[in-house]
């Protein structure tokens, strides 16, 4: 089972468009923080907020060059709620097929 906060922190930063498209930017290789920002239509300060929010879901991992701080993907960041879906799907599918299978058997009258 995957811990609640692990998850929690996971799809709340997940559930922000903004932050979906930070991290669908950052796809294409690391990036400086001001170039993420420069796009977007808000401050940024606004943009490094949402950058904290991933950075605490474990979602991308932030690196200080001199002055400079570059985000990069964590590879690992959405194993854990990876993991969930995968049970959930697992169990709801099993539900499904059971449910199937009875359908079934009751449409031939057994």
């Amino acid at each position: 089972m995957v811990e609640d906060s692990v998850l929690d922190r996971a799809y709340a930063a997940l559930a922000d468009p903004t932050r979906r498209h930070l991290l669908e930017t950052l796809r294409r290789g690391d990036a400086r923080i001001t170039d993420l920002a420069a796009p977007l239509p808000m401050t940024f300060a606004g943009v490094s907020r949402h950058v904290g929010v991933l950075e605490s879901a474990g979602l991308v991992r932030r690196e200080v060059r001199g002055r400079e701080h570059w985000l990069s993907l964590q590879p690992d960041g959405l194993g854990a709620a990876r993991q969930w879906m995968d049970e959930q799907t697992e169990f709801w599918s099993a539900r499904a097929d059971a449910l199937s299978e009875r359908l079934r058997r009751k449409g031939r009258g057994e």
